[in-house]
């Protein structure tokens, strides 16, 4: 099969990129089981094992798209008719009045279900990649792993919990002084500050982790934070929402809206299997998987038939999400 991967972003992600690591992950898969790739991204993207191509926002799609393409995978809603078969992934969460087209695919359950849909595939990673032993006997300190500047990942929250509890806090994805939502400065000592990490420093940080801690105040479309942090053999510690109950069972973590429920889990963070974590992480959520969830979309799609019998639409979310107070 002749799979065309697109994204207005550079390939590979040298940083956080969830979508650009989520579409490589998936290429390479692809590429292995013998399928010819390309991928049209943006300018200074290279890659070893597929064909690139460079996207021009001046020109149609249509007229970008290479000639034999079998199926066309779009990360990012497309206005424009497409001639051949694609279909179109949803990584993000999106607005009152959006309506997608009947071949879209969603990150979680929860995410298909808030856009009228059944249609999902769940993110993986090449866990080889990650050349770190995964479980580590040495734990220094809990971690944030988001945007921080994203009020909604709510890293006030996170640190509330660990001033609660007496832990230290490794905060990966922002800094102690931030003007992007408004000034906020922490002045905890407990809470370290790392910025935007890639690579071997953020696997290291991760493994020697009591546990994520995760309380969003949105309903998460997936979270490669939660099944990198278990692949280290972290329990999740976080709030109810969005495809944080699909992903973290109660053998895996605790998730609550209340901060004393939280508090408790932490200070037990060692009564969970840290094996079993792990294990779970890498079975569930593999680019392997992902890559065969998403053949079977493709082959449906090429023999003519929708995805969804309704054009998706986003159902709006009426349930304010709870708090947790610092």
């Amino acid at each position: 099969m002749k799979i065309t991967i697109v994204n207005k972003s550079k390939i590979p992600a040298f940083l956080y990129g969830g979508t650009e690591r989520v579409i490589w992950y998936l290429g390479k898969e692809l590429a292995k089981m013998g399928h010819s790739v390309t991928y049209l991204v943006s300018h200074g993207s290279h890659c070893d094992f597929a064909k690139i191509c460079f996207i021009d926002e001046n020109k149609s799609l249509n007229s970008q798209i290479p000639g034999d393409t079998d199926i066309v995978h779009f990360n990012f809603p497309v206005k424009e008719k497409i001639l051949k078969p694609s279909i179109t992934t949803i990584h993000g969460n999106s607005q009152e009045g959006d309506v997608f087209d009947k071949n879209t695919v969603f990150v979680s359950k929860n995410h298909a279900e808030r856009h009228g849909s059944n249609s999902f595939v769940y993110n993986g990673l090449d866990w080889d990649d990650y050349k770190i032993d995964r479980i580590c006997n040495e734990k220094l300190h809990f971690h944030f792993l988001a945007n921080a500047a994203w009020k909604v990942k709510n890293l006030k929250g996170a640190i509330g919990l660990v001033k609660s509890v007496n832990e230290n806090l490794a905060v990966l994805g922002g800094k102690r002084l931030n003007f992007k939502m408004g000034f906020r400065f922490t002045s905890s000592r407990k809470v370290r500050f790392y910025g935007m990490l890639g690579g071997l420093e953020k696997f290291k940080l991760i493994s020697k982790s009591k546990g994520l801690i995760f309380p969003v105040l949105w309903d998460e479309p997936f979270g490669l934070a939660i099944i990198e942090s278990m692949f280290f053999a972290c329990p999740v510690f976080g709030t109810p929402y969005g495809s944080l109950p699909e992903l973290v069972k109660p053998e895996f973590g605790l998730l609550s809206t209340k901060k004393e429920d939280l508090s408790k889990a932490l200070l037990n963070y060692s009564d969970f299997n840290s094996k079993l974590i792990s294990e779970y992480a890498i079975d569930s959520f593999n680019s392997k998987l992902m890559a065969e969830k998403y053949l079977k979309k493709y082959e449906k799609v090429i023999s003519g038939s929708n995805l969804n019998e309704e054009m998706p639409k986003y159902l709006v979310e009426k349930n304010k999400k709870n708090f947790i107070l610092s």
